[in-house]
């Protein structure tokens, strides 16, 4: 049986559409570093493409190319395509891998098992669907997870729909013997079948590529705001969302409470052992005090060995027990694999702030406290008192 043209056309302009999601693709990665994901989906996109042109053999001798080795590269291709979108939100993980290559190389072997002892349209259909379908089925990890972006949930939303039509088609192509599922049946379902591939296609390509820019947002906006050596938020990080702070409590008319500290002779550390273990003494100490930070807590690297902890609705009895657990826990968790032990000292002050209250203010009067706790021995905590006529207007 010849394959009418209108039906050649229509794969070719399919074929055509893969092709431009692939200059998209190119287009993005030429002055963006490339990964492994954006890698893997632009190869999912080629071996889909090579697999709608192949299909355009439909209906001569080439039917081997046609419908096996077509079929086959759209398994791999739909795997891989869904492969690169899990790892583009870490929803990826090894024993995943592992079932997409097997169920991968599972549905190759049973579509050619089918081609060679029951090679009946619409068996083929069904099957192809059905494989279809379940390779797209975890991506409802990227659509009812956490802490997803809408975007990532749009585009999720849009593969589960692709899954759930797979799997309506597969069902139609079983138990209906007058209605045609076939892409190379002329008729209205062709036309919206392979318009709504065309669609979809394109939208998933464009869809992938601004989740990985979303991606690349999200990372410069961490890097921007948090310190790179101890994951603490940076002094200007820590300084925009603190004067928000005092903002937002002034007009509460409640209490919080800030701790500045650094870690005592830290100089003497440096000198003595080199500032590699130095910088191991910085991860160390952060590490350990945010397992005592709750979640509105304020954790931000000041410079050097200086921190600031700022702890919104603590009053004076509340914030000094949390500075005596982490004080104390610096002291009994000791980690052997440093040369070295350390302690640190802590100025602390709480105030209920008002409108004219200023951080920069609260910092001076904190700094002094620090000082104080340093005078008095180091390893220690003094709690100082905010001097409100020391305010900058």
């Amino acid at each position: 049986m010849n394959l009418p043209l209108d039906t050649r056309v229509i794969i070719l302009l399919l074929g055509i559409g893969y092709l431009f999601t692939l200059i998209l693709i190119i287009a993005y990665e030429h002055k963006h570093i490339k990964n492994l994901t954006a890698n893997t989906f632009f190869l999912a996109k080629c071996t889909q493409t090579i697999a709608w042109f192949c299909m355009i053999l439909r209906g001569g001798t080439l039917e081997f190319l046609s419908i096996t080795f077509a079929n086959s590269l759209l398994f791999i291709g739909y795997a891989l395509e869904i492969i690169a979108l899990l790892g583009l939100k870490h929803a990826l993980h090894s024993k995943t891998k592992m079932i997409y290559l097997v169920l991968t190389l599972l549905s190759i072997i049973g579509f050619q098992l089918i081609f060679i002892f029951y090679n009946k349209e619409n068996v083929r259909i069904a099957y192809c669907s059905f494989v279809t379908a379940a390779i797209y089925i975890p991506v409802y990890r990227i659509v009812f997870g956490k802490a997803l972006t809408p975007l990532m949930r749009i585009i999720g939303s849009m593969y589960l729909l692709v899954a759930a039509a797979s799997l309506v088609r597969g069902i139609i192509s079983l138990t209906s013997s007058t209605f045609s599922t076939s892409f190379y049946t002329p008729g209205t379902y062709q036309l919206i079948s392979l318009l709504s591939i065309f669609i979809f296609t394109n939208l998933g390509s464009i869809g992938f590529i601004l989740l990985m820019k979303e991606k690349v947002d999200q990372e410069l906006i961490h890097f921007a705001s948090y310190d790179d050596l101890t994951g603490t938020l940076n002094r200007r990080t820590f300084t925009e969302n603190a004067k928000q702070y005092l903002i937002n409590y002034a007009k509460k008319g409640q209490s919080l409470s800030y701790i500045l500290f650094d870690i005592d002779n830290f100089k003497g550390i440096n000198d003595t052992f080199g500032h590699h273990i130095g910088d191991q003494v910085l991860q160390d100490l952060t590490m350990k005090i945010k397992q005592h930070l709750d979640k509105d807590d304020l954790f931000g690297r000041y410079g050097g060995d200086e921190f600031g902890i700022l702890m919104p609705g603590k009053n004076v009895i509340e914030s000094t027990k949390k500075a005596e657990r982490i004080k104390q826990s610096l002291n009994d968790d000791i980690n052997h694999s440093l040369p070295v032990t350390y302690t640190i000292s802590m100025g602390i002050i709480t105030i209920i702030p008002k409108h004219s209250t200023q951080l920069e203010m609260l910092y001076t009067n904190c700094d002094k406290a620090l000082y104080k706790a340093k005078s008095n021995g180091r390893n220690g905590i003094f709690r100082g008192q905010f001097e409100e006529h020391h305010e900058v207007s």
